[in-house]
């Protein structure tokens, strides 16, 4: 047992020495860690404090150089400002210098013009006192007072005046008739608004009679779609209003509308209105218009006496039934120029049937001028040429407005016959008392005038001839009186066409040799 026990506490003192030990080594070598770390860290300190102080010091220097330069550059601005006050004062001090000059120069002038303001008015004064006398003078010496004298300078001057505005006058309206052709256009327009207004009314509908109101909503249809077809079909505007048992047809194509009234009257016979229906009577009315233009147009070559004028001609002047100008319709105005041209041709002894020809054939141009662009002379022209009329047709086609020179007596008698029937009293849009008002208020605006002897209206009032005393008017105041009464006559008076005023003056002196 002892002997067990010895090794037992052998190996536990061995082992407690050995413990011992490592405890000790182990101390041993952190104590010298620790020593090494200890010095490490002096050593870092010391290397931070170092590092420190040479970045305190390169602080410091860098302040002191930011804090030199900022020093700098104030004293550079505080010089500059310096100098800039400087420059500030010195120019103040120079104008107050001319400021000084300037005043002193003002009172010398103001001096300078009190004492002349006190010779002026001496000199005003000396002035009035020659001219007062000068006045006497005068009026001594020419026996005439200075009322007298202005009126005679005022007499003298109205004369230069009114001779220098005649004379501006004429320069003006020489220049107006070069410019004629540019203001030919827009006095058209200007003519057309003032004589449309009454007529327009009358050429522009029609009415169709209805035999009762119900019929109204049956031409209607249902949500209106008889009349947009029957409108569609046309061209032509209907209007169904509450005039009673009436239907208006408005539209300024009088062929158009008269194919509308031909299908809508048919509709109303038979009853039966909708869409087809409309159509087919539409067809039909168109077919019929074309007969009747191509019966109108053979009828005026029968009623004038004339053969051999080519179909589409014979149509065209059908087709003129339907035209009207100024209210006066197109065929019978031509039918009356053809007839007019042929009796006038058997009077100087030409050719009757060539001067009818002519003359009905004078307007054809109308038949087409709102379908086709340029004037109705123009286009009569062309169409003559297309369905080879003769030259002497074609000229007087193309002079009976004066568009062109007449190259025949046939010419000539178209152009007569064509203004007789247009100013025939009654022919266009006038009854007789109408007329006959219209030319006795020509004549009293041309009489109401200081001078006028006597005054005439001739061509139908499309001139006005005026005869004034020669003692009372000169040259220059003629111009003057005829441009005042053509203004007046614009204002006062509506006619077609344009009136020409002629105002004639003349001197006579009768003598006898015994």
């Amino acid at each position: 047992m002892s002997q067990v026990i010895i090794p037992v506490f052998t190996g536990i003192i061995v082992a407690a020495i050995t413990w011992f030990v490592a405890i000790q080594y182990r101390q041993r070598k952190y104590e010298a860690k620790i020593g090494s770390a200890e010095e490490r860290s002096r050593e870092i300190i010391d290397e931070a404090l170092k590092v420190a102080e040479t970045k305190k010091r390169e602080a410091l220097l860098e302040a002191k150089e930011e804090s030199l330069k900022t020093k700098n550059e104030l004293e550079k601005e505080t010089k500059e400002r310096r100098a800039e006050l400087q420059r500030y004062e010195r120019r103040v001090l120079s104008k107050e210098e001319n400021l000084d000059k300037k005043a002193d120069a003002l009172e010398k002038r103001e001096a300078g013009m009190n004492a002349k303001e006190e010779a002026l008015k001496r000199k005003t004064a000396e002035v009035e006192s020659l001219y007062e006398k000068g006045m006497q003078e005068l009026e001594r010496i020419s026996g005439l007072t200075s009322e007298q004298a202005k009126e005679y300078l005022l007499r003298s001057v109205e004369e230069d005046v009114k001779h220098d505005t005649a004379k501006l006058i004429k320069d003006l309206e020489a220049k107006a008739k070069e410019e004629a052709e540019k203001k030919a256009k827009d006095y058209v327009v200007t003519a057309i608004q003032r004589c449309a207004a009454d007529h327009v009314a009358e050429t522009t509908v029609s009415v169709v009679q209805l035999p009762n109101d119900e019929m109204k909503g049956r031409i209607i249809g249902r949500e209106g779609r008889n009349i947009r077809t029957l409108e569609t079909m046309t061209g032509v505007e209907l209007i169904i209003d509450d005039t009673p048992e009436a239907v208006v047809l408005s539209g300024f194509d009088p062929i158009r509308r008269e194919v509308a009234r031909i299908a809508l009257e048919r509709l109303i016979v038979d009853g039966r209105i909708h869409p087809a229906r409309i159509e087919e009577m539409v067809e039909k009315a168109q077919k019929e218009v074309e007969t009747m233009m191509r019966e109108e147009g053979e009828a005026a070559l029968l009623e004038v006496g004339i053969h051999g004028i080519h179909p589409e001609l014979v149509k065209l002047l059908g087709k003129m039934k339907f035209r009207t100008s100024y209210g006066q319709n197109a065929l019978k105005h031509s039918i009356e120029v053809a007839q007019l041209a042929g009796l006038l041709a058997a009077e100087v002894g030409v050719d009757v049937r060539t001067a009818k020809r002519a003359g009905l054939l004078h307007d054809i141009g109308k038949a087409v001028d709102h379908e086709q662009e340029g004037t109705h002379v123009e286009l009569g022209v062309a169409l003559c040429r297309k369905y080879k009329e003769s030259a002497t047709v074609i000229n007087a086609v193309e002079s009976h407005h004066g568009d062109a020179e007449p190259q025949s007596l046939i010419a000539c008698l178209v152009q007569a016959a064509d203004t007789i029937s247009a100013a025939r009293p009654g022919a266009r849009r006038e009854t007789l008392e109408a007329y006959t008002n219209r030319l006795k208020q020509l004549e009293d605006i041309t009489n109401s005038y200081k001078g006028v002897d006597k005054s005439y209206a001739i061509q139908a009032g499309r001139e006005v001839r005026i005869m004034v005393v020669p003692e009372q008017v000169s040259d220059d105041d003629m111009v003057l009186m005829a441009r005042d009464i053509s203004k007046k006559i614009q204002q006062e008076l509506q006619y077609p066409g344009q009136i020409k005023v002629n105002v004639i003056r003349e001197s006579r002196v009768t003598e006898y040799a015994k």
